[in-house]
């Protein structure tokens, strides 16, 4: 998808153009096709002799692959302090060596992406705590499609940075947000590139992850977790459905998340005077990924029959990005007791703890937000305000504590 549409703004964007004119390396991991090569390529400084090594490329790769010294040596041979792009660097985990040595030498400054977490870890690299600036690039946010109002709640106040106006929300929650998604002109070509994307994606995580053997099992487990995506799994009914064990499961679900294919939301378990439900729930981390591997329609009609899901797995997904976009160091979770009662989101910022619920209805009454109220019975100590998200046209207070805000405004 990438090479085919004009680079958006992105929110990352100014920070890395700083990072860079400070010196400073930094590791940029995101899902695959969220615009991490296009981004740097974007920011990297015209008047810098930049030298890239692109590990996609199966030439550099294998160079590196037999000689991971051998970027040490090129780059010993170049005059004064260089400026490296490495890109897809999990491809060639044992190059992670050489590059903590020229950053402690002084010979050189990184920009390294990837899109797996989970290779570099299983290799034992180092992650360069102290030397690498690390970041994350997720799919589009709100505001770098230019969907915001001005007025906000000022949980998580952020300002439009583009004006996408030939991508709606509503088709958002059918397609998702990846940016060459999102720069096609033709829905059912949207349709197809996401289905291939997911194809794609399970094809190389297989070979990547030797799940040869299992190559059945993952497949059905994908479909499986991708229409449970935003619930608490049945891991026992997961596990009867794909054929594996529960331990399994629990590998598949750890690859989705180390992969950045799924966002994990832990429950709110603090000080709790009621029985909490304590497994976590997992979010895809595109909207049209996710359908695409649930198998879903991907028309209006999906609108039709699952918009409530979508809607609150759209808003779940801004709150997480938001909060890395500002670099804030809040905890996202979410709330249910033995009981039924229920809040979709709460967000503890460290000085306080915010609930937030997500109604897709354009009118909401506080006689249909119980589980919003009782969490604030029960954390009446750390809660002082809370929101419910959605569409209606304009926020509305509905009580001392309560706000009715449209996604708009979040």
């Amino acid at each position: 998808m990438q090479g085919k549409y004009k680079p958006y703004q992105r929110n990352l964007g100014s920070s890395l153009e700083v990072l860079i004119r400070k010196g400073q390396s930094v590791l940029i991991l995101g899902p695959r096709q969220t615009g991490k090569t296009t981004l740097v390529k974007e920011v990297l400084p015209a008047n810098r002799n930049v030298i890239t090594y692109s590990l996609q490329d199966p030439r550099i790769r294998l160079e590196m692959e037999k000689d991971p010294s051998l970027i040490i040596r090129q780059l010993k041979a170049r005059t004064g302090r260089s400026l490296v792009f490495i890109d897809e660097a999990q491809k060639v985990p044992e190059i992670f060596d050489s590059i903590q040595l020229m950053i402690d030498e002084k010979i050189a400054n990184f920009i390294i992406t990837g899109s797996s977490a989970r290779k570099l870890k299983r290799k034992g690299v180092n992650l360069l705590p102290g030397r690498v600036k690390a970041c994350r690039l997720d799919p589009l946010l709100w505001n770098e499609f230019g969907w915001i109002e001005k007025q906000t709640t000022g949980i998580l106040p952020v300002d439009n940075i583009n004006n996408l106006k030939q991508y709606t929300f509503e088709q958002s929650l059918i397609y998702g947000a990846l940016p060459g998604i999102v720069a096609m002109d033709d829905d059912k070509e949207r349709g197809e590139m996401i289905t291939a994307y997911t194809q794609i994606y399970l094809e190389e995580e297989i070979r990547a992850e030797a799940l040869s053997r299992k190559i059945g099992a993952f497949g059905r487990f994908l479909e499986l977790a991708a229409q449970e995506s935003g619930t608490n799994p049945n891991l026992t009914k997961l596990s009867l459905e794909s054929g594996v064990s529960v331990p399994t499961i629990k590998e598949f679900f750890s690859i989705l998340e180390d992969t950045l294919v799924v966002e994990k939301v832990e429950p709110y378990l603090k000080n709790a005077r009621k029985r909490i439900l304590a497994s976590p729930r997992y979010y895809f981390f595109d909207l049209g990924v996710r359908n695409a591997m649930a198998r879903a329609p991907l028309t209006e009609g999906l609108l039709n029959v699952d918009k409530g899901r979508l809607f609150e797995h759209a808003v779940i997904l801004e709150i997480i990005r938001r909060i890395r976009s500002l670099n804030l160091g809040y905890k996202v979770y979410y709330w249910r007791t033995a009981a039924g009662a229920e809040v979709d989101c709460v967000i503890d910022t460290g000085t306080e703890v915010i609930p937030v619920e997500i109604k897709s209805g354009g009118n909401v009454r506080l006689s249909e937000l119980k589980g919003l109220q009782s969490f604030i019975e029960t954390y009446r100590k750390l809660v002082k305000r809370a929101f419910v998200v959605t569409t209606g046209r304009l926020p509305e207070k509905l009580n001392d504590m309560i706000t009715a805000v449209p996604w708009r405004y979040l």
